[in-house]
């Protein structure tokens, strides 16, 4: 006699985020990535080693196209999110833990947007949006290079808050996973395939 299928978990059967949404998220994982340690590499090896070279200019360059891309990958995430929404909250949290997941959430999504706008407005002020010699990004405030001095102090201090808000998120993914045995980190793998 054939084994009966076995029926899915709640946990396995709990609403999760949307193919789409779940490769946007993954994508600007992909980016983040890269732009943390490239941006720490090369302000490394031009201001702190003063080496001004090939290599760190297509390290610049690499930094400022990746940066660029990644400020429209969100907007499109934040435009997909607010016109689809986003599956229930995790039934099995307590009310302080989603209100510190949304907290956790928005922030993150306000640091990927205010951390490339800054750098965007940095290398504007620099008069540095070459891009490889090849071409330039638009440029959006007027050459000021003591004024994009600091643009770039807040640039890698916001960037030092989104590594914190990650690492947060990360710990609370894996106790979750781990601990709690729940489908949070479930809602957002690549490989689950159902959507609420």
């Amino acid at each position: 006699m054939p084994d009966r299928p076995r029926s899915p978990s709640p946990v396995e059967s709990a609403p999760v985020y949307s193919p789409l949404a779940r490769r946007l998220h993954w994508w600007t994982v992909a980016f983040v990535m890269v732009l943390v340690p490239l941006g720490l590499m090369m302000h490394r090896r031009g201001n702190e080693l003063n080496i001004w070279d090939a290599t760190t200019n297509n390290m610049y360059s690499l930094h400022k196209l990746l940066g660029f891309i990644l400020l429209w990958l969100v907007v499109v995430r934040l435009v997909y999110r607010f016109t689809n929404g986003a599956p229930p909250d995790e039934p099995t949290l307590e009310w302080w833990q989603k209100a510190a997941s949304h907290l956790t959430h928005w922030g993150m999504y306000a640091l990927l947007l205010v951390i490339p706008i800054l750098g965007w407005v940095g290398i504007s002020m620099f008069g540095a949006t070459n891009v490889f010699g090849l071409f330039n990004l638009p440029s959006i405030a007027a050459q000021n290079q003591e004024t994009a001095k600091l643009v770039f102090l807040f640039h890698k201090l916001a960037a030092i808050l989104l590594i914190l808000a990650i690492v947060a998120h990360i710990g609370a993914a894996i106790f979750h996973h781990f601990i709690r045995k729940d489908g949070v980190l479930r809602r957002m793998l690549p490989s689950v395939g159902r959507r609420e």
